[in-house]
């Protein structure tokens, strides 16, 4: 299968989210073997492939009459559209804070394995309902971004 050396996986002690994380926040992690730097892995992460490219544009149309970002904030260093926030030599944070809920990505460099996390701190049923509506999109996004980092590892 595509995605069969991409696993689920903790988030690793050292990772600067667990200081975001509270209880009934969401938090998942899928991790990969390779070697590459975090920023590197990141910069391929956001490199969305055309379908990925179709349901983002899919979601800001949906939800732009709720007035919600589909470029992300404007910032001096961003990946894709996600404000870098902490950039280290083991692990980058981006995201933003919007109305409905604060999201952060991490993606770490660790024993040679890129993790990528996503920590999602919902503020009211809009985040509730719209985290739940893209979770199977941001899996399979997240697995196959994974599988692009250890293609690019090889």
């Amino acid at each position: 299968m595509f995605h069969s050396l991409v696993k689920r996986s903790d988030l690793s002690a050292q990772s600067l989210l667990h200081k975001r994380y509270n209880d009934g926040d969401f938090l998942d992690c899928f991790s990969v073997e390779s070697e590459l730097s975090p920023r590197r892995a990141a910069e391929i992460i956001t490199s969305f492939p055309a379908w990925t490219m179709a349901l983002v544009r899919l979601r800001g149309a949906l939800v732009a009459p709720f007035g919600l970002s589909s470029k992300g904030p404007e910032a001096a260093d961003k990946l894709g559209i996600f404000p870098v926030e902490y950039d280290g030599e083991a692990e980058v944070i981006a995201g933003f804070n919007d109305r409905h809920l604060d999201f952060r990505v991490s993606v770490l460099s660790e024993n040679g394995r890129i993790s990528l996390a996503t920590w999602v701190h919902r503020h009211n049923w809009g985040g509730r309902l719209y985290l739940a509506a893209i979770l199977p999109f941001h899996i399979l996004i997240a697995r196959n971004a994974l599988a692009r980092v250890k293609s690019a590892s090889a």
